[in-house]
């Protein structure tokens, strides 16, 4: 019978810090996530950071005993319902265990903890060409964000900075 556990990491388990850090590089080396490696400095501050952000949650997937999927969480402040709120950073399943709800899974974990923290909404981004992810994230009951369906929907932008 094939399993799938949600754990959620503890950032002091060195095994599922591992675990975090090969997940993510695999995932900025996928096409939808950049299509390259993050730098080794990056990999090698990331789980300490980590560590240090009270708002930071982050899941694993385990698939027969086999870590298969991540989601990075972020607890932040929704100022028009003064509540908190989740915005999910990164999702990311293997390749090979695709199309078996994990990341479903994930999310409906991340939201059980949002109301735990009387979250008000979850957030996330996706990219517009993601079919799968938006397929799936719309199964879960996200959708685009609007106040005013005659504005149209909000877009996510960034600038970065040095």
């Amino acid at each position: 019978m094939l399993t799938t556990n949600i754990e959620r990491i503890d950032y002091n388990n060195q095994y599922q810090v591992d675990a975090l850090i090969g997940l993510l590089n695999a995932y900025a080396s996928d096409p939808m996530g950049g299509g390259k490696p993050l730098p080794f400095n990056v990999l090698n501050e990331l789980p300490n950071q980590l560590k240090q952000r009270s708002d930071a949650i982050s899941l694993l997937a385990k698939h027969n005993d086999e870590y298969v999927g991540l989601l990075n969480a972020f607890e932040g402040f929704s100022t028009f319902s003064a509540k908190p709120l989740i915005n999910i950073h990164d999702v990311y399943v293997k390749p090979e265990c695709r199309g078996l709800a994990i990341a479903q899974k994930m999310i409906l974990a991340i939201e059980k903890i949002g109301i735990e923290r009387n979250c008000c909404k979850l957030t996330l981004e996706v990219l517009n060409k993601n079919e799968a992810a938006k397929s799936a994230y719309k199964k879960i009951g996200f959708h685009g964000y609007e106040l005013d369906p005659e504005i149209g929907q909000a877009v996510f932008w960034q600038k970065e900075i040095d």
